[in-house]
């Protein structure tokens, strides 16, 4: 179990994040038009999982834009956003915001992803929703960069899961 804060107030994350050099679990995600996504689909690619509790939140719309503007100069990387948003609200959030370049996916169906990342939030006032980290994966999903945000309110460290990819 993981602590984390929101303005300052402790909270815990069901476990840890995965730890760097360990196979990344496999998940299946919705995506916007409601199929199931899996790694698979993503296979061959570097991955940056930029992991938030909701787009309807500043900063965790802050994060999916910042990630926007950096993906197309991201070779043979994919950037996948994740929350538990429903695929209509992410489709919303994507089209008012032109996002384009980063996949969003929902954990809504899954919660196993929350638990399997260490990322589901299980007290406090967000209590079911997922913390604000970045996991990036190898070609292979091998786990080669994590950043678990210990306040909520912050955004992650892009520059530090940019540079992981090599």
């Amino acid at each position: 179990m993981a602590q984390v804060k929101l303005k300052g107030t402790p909270i815990h994350t069901v476990g840890d994040l995965p730890d760097k050099g360990a196979q990344a679990s496999d998940f299946s995600l919705t995506t916007q038009d409601l199929q199931d996504q899996t790694l698979q689909n993503y296979a061959g690619k570097k991955k940056i999982l930029n992991i938030v509790p909701s787009l309807d939140t500043g900063v965790c719309a802050a994060s999916a834009k910042t990630f926007e503007g950096r993906a197309d100069s991201l070779d043979n990387t994919v950037v996948i956003t994740v929350s538990m948003d429903l695929p209509f609200a992410q489709q919303r959030f994507c089209s008012a915001e032109g996002i384009d370049n980063v996949v969003t996916l929902s954990a809504f169906r899954s919660p196993e992803f929350g638990k399997d990342y260490g990322v589901e939030l299980v007290d406090g006032p967000m209590r079911g929703l997922l913390a604000r980290a970045v996991v990036v994966l190898d070609e292979s999903n091998r786990v080669i960069y994590t950043e678990l945000v210990p306040e909520i309110a912050q955004e992650p460290d892009y520059d530090s899961a940019v540079a992981a990819l090599g």
